[in-house]
């Protein structure tokens, strides 16, 4: 299985990081490909995107500011196949990216992908108060996977908060 390409360029908005690719998104080399995946619905809803977009378009989220990685890049059916070897790689190389990008804010899509990024086990959505990189904002957002049981609502109105780094 492929890895998939990060969107990444300097003065980004916010840069989205998620957990790893799905087995769909490294089928089609799409972020976002699962079709039980919210990603795109939730940032439409939230105010974000202008349309609810498709994830062949995920580059076109430069446009907007936007960035896309994710903490792992090997693709798996579930983050529970990711092991801690990985996590703490994976987490090296994000700060690395983030510190050369510089965006406004990155947003962290599940508490468990700031949990590994940070090393903290108390998370609390939003803003973080005590950034891993002094300057740059953290914050953490609920997982767009199909599998979370908040309501999709409850869910928006959290990246809703992102609106003000825009």
């Amino acid at each position: 299985m492929q890895s998939i390409p990060d969107h990444l360029s300097p003065n980004l908005k916010i840069l989205f990081v998620g957990f790893n690719p799905s087995i769909r998104s490294s089928e089609t080399g799409y972020h976002y490909a699962n079709p039980s995946n919210r990603f795109w619905k939730i940032l439409y809803e939230a105010g974000l995107t202008p349309r609810k977009m498709l994830p062949e378009e995920n580059s076109q989220l430069l446009e907007l500011g936007f960035g896309l990685t994710n903490i792992v890049a090997r693709p798996t059916k579930e983050a529970v196949e990711i092991s801690k070897d990985e996590y703490q790689i994976g987490a090296e190389k994000l700060k690395k990216k983030i510190s050369r990008y510089q965006p406004q804010a990155v947003c962290f899509v599940g508490k468990g992908v700031y949990q590994q990024y940070s090393r903290k086990r108390q998370v609390s959505w939003g803003e973080q108060a005590e950034p891993v990189i002094p300057g740059i904002v953290e914050f953490v957002a609920p997982s767009s996977s199909g599998l979370v049981r908040m309501k999709v609502n409850e869910i928006v109105e959290i990246y809703r908060g992102l609106h003000k780094y825009l």
